[in-house]
């Protein structure tokens, strides 16, 4: 697995402008918390599919189209969660669940070595 540091930082960049974006957005009392937690989210799905190269070109692919599709659901579960009044226990529920699941689902593609 290689990471190329000038593609993780333009996605840390987007991800923060993103997050920043949905905090802004966000007239409750619980904006501080969906701005982190949709930066942790958004960060970590795009810098796998923009940054990480693995040792396979088949296991890149399909690492980058599950990130890719988690990308986009996240940016859809926070941008609701942006518009709409939520605990802090159902935001940190919710988009945990996902994540762990993004990970897991990762972990196991990259453990395949499918040729």
């Amino acid at each position: 697995m290689k990471i190329n540091f000038v593609q993780t930082s333009i996605a840390i960049a987007l991800s923060f402008l993103l997050a920043y974006g949905f905090y802004s957005f966000n007239t409750s009392e619980n904006k501080l918390v969906l701005g982190i937690g949709s930066f942790i989210f958004l960060a970590s799905t795009l810098v796998v599919m923009i940054a990480m190269n693995f040792e396979l070109n088949r296991t890149t692919s399909n690492i980058r189209v599950v990130s890719s599709v988690f990308f986009v659901f996240g940016l859809i579960i926070n941008l609701i969660f942006s518009f709409i009044l939520f605990s802090i226990a159902s935001y940190i529920i919710t988009n945990g669940i996902f994540l762990l699941l993004f990970l897991l689902i990762i972990f196991s593609i990259n453990r395949l070595k499918q040729i």
